[in-house]
C-alpha cells in the first residue's frame, strides 16, 4: 500500500539541487489517524509513531505548541477550523477515504459532521489541477520568493495519496535538514507533475519530518530539527481474500 522513491531537481538559488523524497499511498490499504499530542501537553516526532505504522510525518501548520485551524480525531472535534482563501483541509472518512477540501468548502464539510480525521494547512498548492491565483500573482497574500524545506500532501483522480519533503542535497544527508529549498509555485509544480489534482503545505521548515517502513521493515526516517503538536501515521489495513 505504500511506495516510495526519491527524485533529484536542479533549480535556481538555494534550490540549485534538491532532492524530494515522494511516497505514495493506497487508502484502501493503508489507514491515516492523528497523533494529537498536543491534546496531553506533549510534543511529537516520527520517531514517536508505533511499531505498526508504515508511515510518519508532521501534519498542518503549527502556531507555537498547536496545530492551526481544524482537528478532528476518531471522529471527535479537538480544535475549530480557521477560515482563510488559502486555508483548505485534509479529510479521512469512515471509509478511510482521503479527501482535501477546498477553503471555501470546509464550513460546509465541519457540518456534514462526517469526518473520521482532519486538519488544516497552508496554503492549497492545487486546486482542481490548478495552481490557485495567490501563487501566480504577486501582491495577493503569498511571499512567492520566499525559499524553504517543504512538505506536502495530495490526492491524485483516482484517489491515491501523495506525500512529497524536500531535502537541500548539496551538502550530503547529515546537513540535508537545512531550511534551503523550493518556492510555494515551486512546489505546487512538483506536486502537479507528480499526478495530483489537488496539494496541500504543510509545515515544513525545520518541522518537516517523514518515516517510512519499507516491505522488509527497514525503517527509513526524514527527521526535522524540532518535535511537533500533530502528526499524521499510517498503518496498513488487514486484507481479506
Amino acid at each position: 500500500g505504500v511506495e516510495w522513491g526519491e527524485l533529484r531537481l536542479r533549480g535556481t538559488s538555494e534550490a540549485w539541487r534538491t532532492r524530494v523524497i515522494v511516497v505514495r499511498l493506497d487508502p484502501s490499504k493503508v489507514d491515516l489517524s492523528l497523533a494529537t499530542a498536543f491534546t496531553v501537553n506533549e510534543s511529537w516526532t516520527v520517531s514517536d509513531a508505533d511499531s505498526g505504522a508504515v508511515l510518519a510525518l508532521d501534519a498542518g501548520q503549527f502556531r507555537h505548541q498547536l496545530p492551526w485551524g481544524w482537528v478532528v480525531s476518531q471522529g471527535r472535534e479537538v480544535l475549530a477550523p480557521e477560515y482563510a482563501p488559502l486555508a483548505g483541509a485534509v479529510v479521512v472518512d469512515a471509509s478511510g477515504a482521503v479527501r482535501i477540501v477546498e477553503p471555501d468548502s470546509v464550513a460546509a464539510e465541519r457540518k456534514r459532521g462526517t469526518a473520521r480525521e482532519a486538519f488544516q494547512s497552508y496554503p492549497m498548492l492545487l486546486q482542481n489541477g490548478a495552481v490557485p491565483a495567490p501563487l501566480r500573482e504577486p501582491g495577493m497574500g503569498v511571499d512567492l520568493t520566499h525559499r524553504d524545506a517543504r512538505l506536502a500532501l495530495g490526492t491524485t483522480a483516482d484517489g491515491r495519496v501523495i506525500v512529497a519533503l524536500t531535502r537541500f542535497d548539496a551538502l550530503g544527508p547529515s546537513l540535508g535538514r537545512v531550511p534551503f529549498g523550493l518556492t510555494s509555485p515551486e512546489m505546487a509544480a512538483v506536486m502537479g507533475g507528480l499526478g495530483c489534482r489537488q496539494a496541500l503545505l504543510l509545515d515544513g521548515g525545520i518541522s518537516g519530518q517523514l518515516m517510512v517502513r519499507q516491505a522488509g521493515g527497514t525503517i527509513r526516517r526524514w527527521p526535522g530539527t524540532r518535535s511537533v503538536p500533530l502528526g499524521l501515521v499510517g498503518r496498513s489495513k488487514p486484507q481479506h481474500d
